[in-house]
């Protein structure tokens, strides 16, 4: 299993985090690409660490450079997606655990957000943890296994899915989907899709995420 961390923000306070938000970048970037989104959701939490970690991969459809990725998107069929999401959880669960230990934070006092592969991940990994969660922001990602979630599900925990509706590389409907699977098992669920917007996350997306942040750490963890 490799161990994997990133780039990091805050406190915006200055003051000692009391909260952790773990952000997971898209396939083929990195960890200094998406803690850019930091400073903004910190509105809602500035006593919040936000951390970026690079996935544990070098971006296999491009030798060279700083790309990274959780799993390899070189076969795009549903069955290798979900062994390869399967096998980065396990990464993902030892830094959110040894993170949250090492801040001596309490167990709950985190939330987990991804945009594209990330987004995947966050969705995967987030609610089959013991400790949920107190939300999950997914943006322009998909669910992955979910046939399988109710059996291996451990938590329900908030999600917000968020798409842009011309996007060219992950179409709309797959967080549609997820947005479905998700309500039939009673999973707080917020679906905001984005008129002609790509592959990408706009103000509306990211005020959204606030939003959420701010609801999911003013509500007492379940």
């Amino acid at each position: 299993m490799a161990k994997i961390d990133g780039p990091r923000f805050g406190p915006q306070s200055g003051g000692a985090p009391q909260q952790l938000v773990v952000l997971c970048h898209g396939v083929g970037s990195n960890g200094d690409d998406l803690i850019a989104l930091a400073p903004m959701l910190a509105a809602a939490l500035p006593h919040a660490l936000f951390i970026a970690p690079n996935g544990p991969q070098a971006y296999d459809m491009m030798s060279g450079g700083a790309g990274r990725q959780w799993f390899s998107l070189a076969d795009r069929r549903l069955a290798p997606m979900e062994a390869g999401v399967r096998a980065a959880t396990a990464s993902l669960d030892q830094f959110l655990d040894e993170t949250l230990a090492t801040l001596n934070l309490p167990p709950t006092a985190y939330a987990l957000a991804g945009f594209s592969q990330g987004a995947m991940m966050a969705l995967f990994t987030g609610l089959r943890r013991p400790q949920a969660p107190r939300v999950i922001l997914a943006y322009s990602g998909m669910l992955l296994g979910p046939d399988k979630l109710e059996a291996e599900m451990a938590n329900r925990a908030p999600v917000l899915l968020v798409h842009g509706e011309r996007d060219e590389n992950l179409p709309s409907s797959a967080s549609k989907i997820a947005a479905e699977v998700l309500g039939r098992l009673n999973v707080p669920t917020t679906l905001l899709l984005r008129p002609d917007l790509g592959h990408s996350i706009d103000p509306a997306g990211i005020m959204a995420g606030v939003n959420a942040l701010r609801d999911a750490f003013t509500t007492p963890s379940p």
